[in-house]
């Protein structure tokens, strides 16, 4: 079902409603946002451990930014993306030995999705670890960066269900693995939940997700996107209705270090009728999660298997009779 053609008592759809001015920010909001960015200093700078997840953070940052331009130029240059065309025999022993052993697994794509005001050139590393760990098929979609300013999370989700669906006829698979960074993964996480997506992708990682919002929203231009962002937002209660039998499984990773999800714990993924395994960490920024070798190992452990379509369907069967 189109869930944007859901019209409201008052006759506009939630996107609609979104865009609409709200009221001020209540002064406990802001000092409840100024509490938690005073605790977040405090773990940052507080030990060592913080201040080198704080370098890491700055040096990545540093980075991505001089590769961002590539991250567009190479989509123009290779619209098909990178398919199989690896070898494992370059690889040292040591690496050779993590290639992914299970066929099924290995030949499922895996489909990489930014986050805000970003391009595929934030996963330059842990795409290059995927197929060096034997995934034959790793793309990742750029959507407009200025999806923030004019787009919908609705409308980017119906956008990301087409490109599934052709990465799929490409490859000749029936599902695919998909790891959204930041809003990448609210986006995924609203295809698979609203929009019928369970039935296409396997496994779903989720890397400093704003699931439960973020206060920083607030701070942004007051245009939808950043609405929907918002703590008890229309788009995060409608993603907090049942999904009795979804069929997807779930990986979210957060991290305490998180500067952009405003509290941190907005990142965990809780809902009765999913399958979630939450995974925390301790001194990660925002931007260095896409490298941290803990997560970069975490993703490629997680998305080496796939489980059989029976095994999928006998896993959402068990959800509804678990919560009777």
């Amino acid at each position: 079902m189109d869930v944007t053609a859901v019209m409201s008592p008052t006759g506009a759809t939630p996107a609609e409603q979104e865009a609409r001015p709200s009221a001020p920010t209540s002064v406990a909001a802001v000092a409840a946002t100024a509490w938690s960015g005073l605790s977040y200093l405090a773990r940052t700078m507080g030990v060592p451990r913080g201040l080198r997840g704080l370098a890491v953070e700055v040096a990545w940052t540093a980075v991505h930014l001089s590769v961002y331009p590539w991250g567009l130029l190479d989509e123009a240059l290779r619209p098909g993306g990178v398919h199989a065309h690896h070898r494992t025999d370059p690889l040292p022993p040591g690496e050779r030995s993590l290639l992914v052993s299970d066929l099924d697994g290995a030949g499922t794509p895996v489909l990489l999705v930014h986050g805000i005001v970003d391009n595929r050139s934030i996963f330059v590393h842990l795409a290059r670890v995927l197929r060096r760990r034997g995934h034959g098929t790793v793309q990742a979609v750029n959507y407009s960066p200025l999806t923030a300013l004019t787009g919908d999370i609705r409308a980017a989700a119906r956008d990301l269900g087409q490109h599934v669906e052709r990465l799929c006829a490409a490859s000749g698979s029936d599902r695919v693995h998909i790891v959204g960074h930041s809003l990448g993964g609210l986006i995924a996480r609203y295809y698979v939940q609203r929009l019928g997506g369970d039935a296409l992708v396997d496994t779903l990682v989720t890397l400093g997700t704003p699931h439960r919002g973020s206060r920083i929203a607030h701070l942004l231009p007051p245009t939808v996107v950043p609405r929907q962002l918002l703590p008890d937002s229309d788009l995060l209660r409608e993603l907090d209705e049942p999904a009795p039998g979804c069929r997807t499984r779930f990986l979210a990773v957060w991290s305490r270090m998180d500067q952009l999800i405003v509290p941190q714990r907005n990142a965990r993924l809780a809902h009765p009728d999913l399958q979630v395994s939450n995974v925390r960490l301790d001194h990660v920024g925002h931007m260095a999660m896409t490298i941290d070798p803990e997560v970069v190992h975490l993703v490629t452990c997680t998305l080496s298997g796939t489980r059989p379509t029976r095994e999928r369907a006998a896993a959402a069967a068990a959800l509804p009779a678990a919560a009777g």
